[in-house]
């Protein structure tokens, strides 16, 4: 039934400074917040467990993959924590080399300024491997492709950029 009361803070996430203070809370699905709600309606003495059977952890537009659910968990607690966040990525097999790609990135990443730190570090030669970088993004999705050197180990080289 419209219009309804929804926690808009969580839903969208927020961050900001002020003096000697800074929030950053990230965005969280609508309905994992709902269903979370709608226990709490029912159970007012919830615990922390029992809300994230229904409000998993944060819900981020950009995807990424979330490490650990203990920074998760610290910063529903407490209000402080952190959530490690790492770009979705899947290796392609081409008939004489590997590709890297990267599917999704996380929350906050700028995609041209993470194509201009790969290239700086294989120009500086702190990452080996990689022969080009380029950007196929369209409006169906992100699209980061990392070309590997013939002789480079793609699982090597990607641990490297992590």
């Amino acid at each position: 039934v419209l219009p309804s009361r929804v926690p808009n803070l969580l839903l969208n996430g927020s961050s900001g400074i002020a003096v000697g203070m800074a929030t950053n809370i990230p965005p969280h699905s609508l309905n994992e917040l709902i269903d979370g709600l709608l226990y709490l309606l029912d159970n007012k003495d919830a615990s922390l467990e029992e809300i994230m059977q229904f409000i998993k952890g944060p819900d981020f537009p950009t995807g990424g993959i979330i490490y650990g659910k203990k920074g998760i968990i610290e910063a529903y607690r407490t209000g402080r924590g952190r959530v490690k966040v790492r770009a979705k990525t899947h290796i392609e097999k081409k008939t004489n080399k590997d590709v890297i790609v990267i599917d999704e990135l996380p929350y906050q990443t700028n995609k041209a300024r993470l194509i201009e730190q790969i290239a700086e570090l294989v120009k500086e030669k702190q990452i080996e491997g990689i022969s080009e970088v380029r950007d196929e993004s369209n409006k169906e999705g992100i699209r980061v492709v990392i070309e590997l050197k013939r002789e480079a180990m793609s699982e090597i080289v990607l641990n490297n950029l992590f």
